[in-house]
C-alpha cells in the first residue's frame, strides 16, 4: 500500500492536536510521549471514528463496518467467483422484480450490477456528503459533546447550513475547529 493511500489518524489530548499521520507514524509519536493510557483520543481521518490505542504492530484499520442494509459476507464463500471478487449473497425481491430482471440483457445478476453501478455514479456526491456529515458528527460527539453550542452545531451540520455551522463552532478550540472543518469539507452542498 502506498503512503498516499495509507490510512491516517489524528490524536488529541483534550482539545489540542498532538499527532497526525499514518497509523505507524502516530504510534511512533505516541510512544515517544509519556502520556498515561486514556489521556488522549485517536480518530480515524476517513471516518471520524475514535480508535483504540495501542494498536498492534502492522495494524491497518478495518474498512467501515457494514450498515444494517449490508450483510457481512460469509466466512468461506461457497458460491460465486472468488478469484474475481464475486461473493454470492441473498437478495429478496418481489416476483415482478425477478420477472423484469430475467428479461434484461445478461440476466438478473448483470442487470443488478448495472443498476448498482449507475446508482453509485448518480449518487456519489450525495454519498460523500452523508459520509462527511457522519464522520464530522462522530468526531464532534467524542471530543466536543460538552462544548458550548454542540447541539446547535449538530443541527446546522445535518441541516447543511455551512455558515451557521461555522458560526456555531467559531468559539471552539482552534485544533478542534480546524480538524472539524477538514472533516466536514464535503458535508455541505457546493
Amino acid at each position: 500500500m502506498s503512503m498516499q493511500n495509507a490510512p491516517l489518524c489524528t490524536v488529541f489530548v483534550r482539545h489540542q492536536r498532538i499527532a497526525a499521520g499514518s497509523y505507524a507514524e502516530v504510534a511512533d509519536a505516541l510512544s515517544s510521549l509519556d502520556l498515561p493510557a486514556g489521556s488522549f483520543l485517536a480518530f480515524d481521518d476517513a471516518t471520524g471514528t475514535q480508535v483504540d490505542y495501542p494498536w498492534p504492530a502492522g495494524y491497518t484499520p478495518a474498512p467501515p463496518a457494514p450498515t444494517d442494509a449490508d450483510e457481512a459476507p460469509p466466512a468461506t464463500p461457497s458460491v460465486g467467483r472468488p478469484k474475481l471478487g464475486v461473493v454470492a449473497r441473498e437478495v429478496t425481491l418481489l416476483p415482478r422484480h425477478w420477472e423484469w430482471l430475467g428479461q434484461q440483457q445478461g440476466g438478473a445478476s448483470a442487470a443488478l450490477r448495472r443498476l448498482v453501478d449507475e446508482a453509485r455514479n448518480v449518487h456519489v456526491s450525495r454519498d460523500q456528503m452523508r459520509q462527511a456529515k457522519e464522520a464530522s458528527y462522530r468526531f464532534m460527539s467524542a471530543i466536543g459533546g460538552d462544548l458550548p453550542g454542540f447541539e446547535d452545531a449538530s443541527r446546522a451540520l445535518f441541516a447543511q447550513d455551512a455558515s451557521d455551522f461555522s458560526n456555531k463552532i467559531a468559539h471552539w478550540p482552534a485544533d478542534v475547529r480546524t480538524y472539524l472543518a477538514w472533516l466536514s469539507r464535503n458535508a455541505f452542498a457546493a
